[in-house]
């Protein structure tokens, strides 16, 4: 639909400003004896690989520029082997057709903006004037909302995943909130499926969320149904490790309202620098971990009365417009504007960049003297602005330019657009770079995971998540300023997890290493049979006199037990389950953390340590020392729990092993240096929980 040099300006707009586009390709096409309207495909390949490509080296360098035209020519082509380019006769119904996509979104800047270009747009074809302007605008603008709708499918995609992975946990806690969280759920799915937005449900889930994951990391679910638990908060617990999960979670939901009350009132933010300083104070809070549910909830109060107050202002602004523009004739971009301001104002919107529109034309007007020329100059400065937007650190630079501007044309001087162009393309090419360094940093990620993906764990899982994120925002052509700081950060998090999954990654090389073949599944055959026959026979909870079942020691005495003798196998758990930090010598534990854990056990005297204990759910540790042997030991225990084991005795050249599992996915564990200590001290709990 169109023609044919709408889609390079629309694929080129990201480093170049669309209208230096329609300038060099309408003077190529005159050059040539052409029109815009009129090129041919070999005629705009000329142009594209001649003056455009020229045009690009201004703001980027040479290969990145080729790269860009050579996506333009694939694209031409294929456009015009599917014959969507060019069409005959009115274009009014295909865009109508198009724009009933977004009826759903009034709230919308561009839905009411197009929704008055499309009105004019059909009373100027009906009087029969030329339409091409308002066709082209119309364009635009669902070429806009197109790729606004598909950067909010992609986070709302990412949000189902990570609300999916949430109600794995959940599920079992019962209530009615677990049902109707899996209500949302299935909404959010299937409107995922239709291609539409549902950002109430998906905020309702979240919170729903949220709250039944701190019940569930504060245990409170142990004795509370869901029903008529009340909902605790770290300051509440006492357990450590649960209120450092639980603060965590807090600053996780305080950062997701932040953003969300960022989008919702971002317009009022654009207009006013003091609300934007309040703001970036909220961020540097987050930063440093302090954010908390009750600022934002006060800021988004703040910001409402602020929003109210503004509406009552433009309300009012646009009613005295309105009157004043009532007594001269109305050009179709006054119309335009008007309709546009109107419902966005009877919406509960800011209509900020229409009613400025108005300003200009209104300005324009009392001057009398070139105002055609004067609205077309507002009208440039006013797309300036809105580009700015969307490009890092474009506006801070910007800003205090077009205000300079507009202050020179209200008082009638002139004002060169050039240089303000030639600012804001310089940030385009600076964006444009990092663009590929994005794309190339996602490319590495998806390639790696690929590495990693067979390996079984929750660090894996959220990295899986997170990748196929980024395969979709990777395919994302032009991004609002918003989906750039979402791919930024998709990178960060997805990096972080990366270099998790390789230290897996190599402790699975590892076994592998040593035990053959089948890494963790042959390792854990080899005594499969001889541990259900020890836990036929073994009269009790007693672990002091036993055979090592993995064959790295021998058997171990009641009385004066010696510590294991070091195998050639046991390389493999002084690497994946003994690691001390790093300033820990070998032959020593790693100390305890400061913080008691909850499966403290009462020591005898003469006790040369005290034994380590753990409890670990679906590979992750719920309680106790996060130390990189006990990770490596959590990884171990789900594999086994794949291989239907519930108890587990292992030694390596300093300490021995000895982990329990009744309950499907979790393990108790203890450490210590001998079998004696470690029954004597921690026996009991681990076959029956209790201390």
């Amino acid at each position: 639909m169109g023609s044919l040099h709408r889609l390079p300006v629309q694929m080129l707009g990201d480093l170049v400003s669309p209208r230096a586009l329609e300038r060099i390709l309408q003077e190529a096409a005159q050059t040539r004896g052409s029109t815009l309207e009129l090129l041919d495909v070999a005629s705009l390949e000329d142009i594209l690989k001649k003056e455009v490509f020229k045009r690009l080296q201004l703001s980027v360098p040479a290969p990145l520029a080729k790269k860009r035209v050579s996506e333009v020519l694939s694209e031409l082509i294929k456009a015009t082997q599917e014959r969507l380019l060019p069409v005959q006769g009115s274009q009014m119904p295909a865009l109508e057709e198009a724009a009933r996509r977004f009826s759903l979104y009034f709230d919308w800047p561009e839905t009411q903006r197009l929704r008055g270009v499309l009105t004019v747009a059909r009373q100027e074809e009906k009087d029969g004037r030329d339409v091409a302007d308002l066709v082209t605008e119309a364009q635009n603008l669902i070429d806009t909302m197109d790729r606004r709708l598909q950067e909010g499918l992609i986070e709302q995609g990412q949000d189902l995943a990570e609300l999916k992975a949430a109600f794995e946990r959940v599920q079992g806690m019962g209530g009615k909130d677990v049902r109707r969280l899996d209500t949302l759920i299935g909404q959010i799915d299937e409107a995922q499926k239709q291609g539409t937005l549902l950002p109430g449900e998906v905020e309702r889930a979240r919170t729903i969320t949220f709250n039944l994951r701190k019940l569930l990391e504060s245990s409170v679910v142990q004795t509370v149904s869901a029903d008529q638990a009340v909902i605790p908060t770290s300051a509440t617990i006492l357990d450590p490790d649960a209120q450092a999960r639980v603060l965590a979670l807090e600053q996780e939901h305080a950062a997701q309202q932040l953003n969300l009350t960022e989008r919702e009132y971002m317009t009022l933010l654009h207009s006013r620098a003091d609300l934007r300083e309040q703001h970036d104070r909220l961020r540097a809070l987050q930063g440093q971990s302090q954010l908390t549910a009750d600022l934002v909830e006060g800021w988004r109060a703040q910001l409402k009365v602020e929003r109210d107050r503004a509406l009552s202002e433009q309300r009012a602004q646009l009613t005295q417009m309105e009157a004043a523009l009532a007594q001269v004739t109305a050009t179709a971009d006054m119309r335009i504007a008007l309709d546009s301001a109107r419902h966005l104002l009877d919406s509960g919107s800011l209509a900020t960049d229409e009613l400025q529109e108005l300003q200009g034309m209104q300005a324009a007007l009392a001057a009398g003297v070139n105002a055609s020329a004067q609205l077309e100059l507002q009208r440039e400065l006013l797309d300036i602005e809105r580009s700015a937007r969307n490009v890092p650190g474009a506006s801070e630079e910007l800003t205090p330019l077009l205000t300079q501007a507009r202050t020179t044309l209200a008082q009638g001087g002139t004002v060169d657009v050039t240089d303000l162009w030639t600012r804001l393309e310089r940030h385009m090419g600076a964006a444009a770079q990092e663009r590929e360094d994005f794309d190339a940093r996602a490319d590495r990620v998806i390639r790696e995971y690929d590495m990693v993906r067979q390996l079984a764990g929750e660090t894996t899982q959220r990295l899986g998540r997170l990748a196929d994120t980024l395969r979709a925002q990777r395919h994302l052509g032009r991004m609002s300023a918003q989906a750039r700081e979402r791919y930024a950060q998709t990178l960060i998090d997805a990096e972080a997890l990366l270099t998790e999954a390789h230290a897996e990654h190599r402790a699975a090389q590892e076994v592998t290493a040593t035990f053959g073949q089948d890494a963790l599944s042959g390792l854990l055959d080899v005594f499969d049979f001889q541990d259900s026959a020890m836990m036929d026979t073994d009269p009790g909870p007693a672990i002091a006199a036993r055979v090592d079942p993995f064959g790295f020691g021998s058997p171990t005495p009641a009385a004066a037990p010696p510590a294991p003798q070091p195998t050639p196998a046991t390389s493999l758990f002084d690497a994946l389950l003994a690691t001390s930090t790093p300033d820990s010598a070998p032959g020593t534990t790693t100390p305890a953390q400061d913080t008691p854990s909850p499966f403290a056990f009462n020591l005898p005297a003469q006790a040369a340590e005290p034994v380590e204990t753990w409890l670990c759910v679906q590979g992750q540790i719920q309680h106790g020392a996060h130390t990189l042997a006990a990770q490596g030991m959590a990884t171990l225990l789900q594999q086994a729990s794949t291989l239907g084991l519930q108890r587990l005795d292992m030694g390596d050249s300093t300490h021995v092993w000895s982990a329990r599992s009744t309950t499907p996915g979790e393990w108790r564990v203890g450490r210590a240096l001998n079998w004696t200590d470690l029954d004597e001290q921690v026996g009991p709990w681990l076959d029956t929980g209790q201390s």
